[in-house]
């Protein structure tokens, strides 16, 4: 008599070691399955796949194999943590195996300076296919959200003949359709006012340390598609103790992201200084700061620049954090305070982040709109 799949699936939740108990003996695909666990979580077996590349780049292939996508950035992701993977991705066979995620990335990044020559190509393809799939996931979304609400934002109903958006004018004014002349009489034009190079600049201020490190990743990448806009000026500086402006690279993200130095302190207050300089046109700037705001300098400095900041006509956004996992852990009392500023302060997900580029270029009130879609904001101090 056939085994039970259930009794298959029970088998690999308790592990080898329920083996003598259960008496189920596993269909061949569910032995490397459960092999591929025991590696990983066995607690006799712990680590062991360490001292061995060969071993560890087996392992790799029947995660692929045995799990779907999603699992096998999970379990990757243990690796780092369980089997000391993060020494191992220095080198090259290794890093031609493992499927590449944002939290694996990260790990790959932070220890680039440790990486030897011959692993650094590897690494490099790596990170290309992270930015590919980026690409083919939110690069479109983006653009698309983007230039509409730019669209949106530039249009007039005083156009002149060459700025007349003949289709939308037909649909504002079909109540004004003349049987007798077989035609529409418009009573409104609608169009778009002539757009100037750098019509609204987007700054984005990011953190960089280490509890950041996919926020990091998402916000750089989706600074690079922001500046393929060309009514949008980009810049993009992340931050721990310094500032670094990598708006030039801006045109590469796999150099982009080779660029950034994950882990550090925090000095959020030196970050905006920065930003005050750098920003010309106060009231068509949009500055996203990306922090969990655990400020290492002056925190008093911090609340006073964000305020001066929002004061010059700033729009000031504030996100805990950029990345698929919820809101981590954060400073609630900055951020409650900067809430209390008229700063929206939320996590956010990458799959929104379009959609609020779109909110706070249409000039929306993005509080309201984070709550909408069930980014709850932090409420305001006092």
């Amino acid at each position: 008599m056939a085994a039970d799949p259930r009794e298959h699936r029970w088998r690999l939740v308790l592990g080898p070691d329920a083996q003598q108990s259960l008496d189920v003996a596993l269909p061949a695909q569910a032995q490397r399955l459960d092999g591929a666990l025991d590696a990983l979580y066995g607690t006799e077996r712990r680590g062991n796949l360490a001292r061995s590349s060969p071993a560890v780049a087996r392992w790799l292939g029947d995660i692929r194999a045995c799990f779907p996508r999603s699992a096998v950035q999970v379990l990757q992701r243990d690796a780092v943590d369980r089997l000391d993977l993060a020494r191992l991705l220095l080198e090259p066979e290794l890093l031609e195996t493992v499927q590449p995620d944002v939290h694996l990335v990260a790990t790959l990044l932070s220890l680039k300076a440790a990486l030897p020559a011959r692993a650094r190509d590897a690494a490099r393809r790596l990170v290309a296919q992270l930015v590919a799939e980026f690409e083919a996931r939110l690069a479109a979304p983006s653009r698309r959200a983007i230039r509409g609400a730019l669209s949106r934002g530039a249009r007039t109903t005083r156009p002149r003949a060459r700025e007349i958006d003949w289709d939308r004018t037909v649909r504002a004014n079909l109540r004004h359709y003349q049987p007798t002349l077989g035609t529409v009489v418009p009573e409104r034009l609608v169009g778009h006012a002539r757009r100037r190079p750098g019509l609204r600049d987007v700054v984005l201020c990011v953190d960089q340390s280490g509890s950041m490190a996919p926020s990091v990743i998402y916000a750089s990448l989706f600074a690079s598609v922001l500046a393929s806009i060309p009514a949008l000026k980009t810049r993009l500086a992340v931050f721990d103790t310094a500032v670094a402006d990598l708006s030039t690279g801006l045109d590469d993200p796999v150099g982009l992201l080779f660029g950034a130095q994950l882990g550090g302190g925090t000095d959020i207050d030196q970050a905006l200084a920065w930003c005050q300089q750098v920003i010309t046109r106060p009231p068509r700037t949009h500055l996203i700061l990306v922090s969990d705001l655990f400020e290492g300098g002056d925190r008093r400095g911090l609340l006073q620049r964000a305020a001066s900041l929002v004061r010059s006509g700033v729009q000031l956004i504030c996100l805990l954090a950029l990345d698929d996992e919820g809101t981590p852990a954060f400073d609630a009392e900055t951020a409650s305070h900067l809430a209390a500023l008229g700063v929206p302060t939320f996590g956010c997900t990458p799959d929104a982040f379009p959609e609020l580029m779109a909110a706070a270029l249409n000039g929306r009130d993005v509080a309201a709109w984070a709550a909408s879609r069930g980014l709850h904001g932090v409420r305001p101090a006092g």
